[in-house]
């Protein structure tokens, strides 16, 4: 599902302006963005929380020649973590259904 999916269901759902509601997913995704760029986790509950987490500094390779190590600097990255209701609802795929889902481009 892309951000205009997302926009599309959510205004036909609603009966919202799909501009209306581009303008208050993309303000969502902006402030989550800011909050995290400010150092600052966010918790959606039910949905998930975004954290940051540190990387430490490691060894790279380039797969065609290992022989070259790169350093990989630390770093912080953004971590999700499933909320409650949304690890309920995905344990409920089983692994050899999900070639099945992703085939038939079914996002539910």
């Amino acid at each position: 599902m892309t951000k205009r999916d997302l926009v599309v269901r959510i205004a036909d759902e609603t009966d919202l302006n799909q501009l209306d509601v581009m303008a208050v997913v993309q303000k969502t995704l902006d402030y989550i963005t800011g909050e995290l760029s400010a150092g600052r986790n966010v918790e959606l509950r039910n949905f998930g929380v975004f954290e940051l987490k540190v990387r430490k500094p490691r060894i790279g390779r380039n797969p065609n020649k290992p022989k070259n190590e790169v350093p990989i600097p630390e770093r912080v990255v953004v971590k999700f973590k499933a909320g409650k209701i949304m690890k309920q609802k995905v344990s409920k795929i089983k692994p050899n259904d999900l070639a099945t889902i992703e085939a038939d481009g079914d996002d539910d």
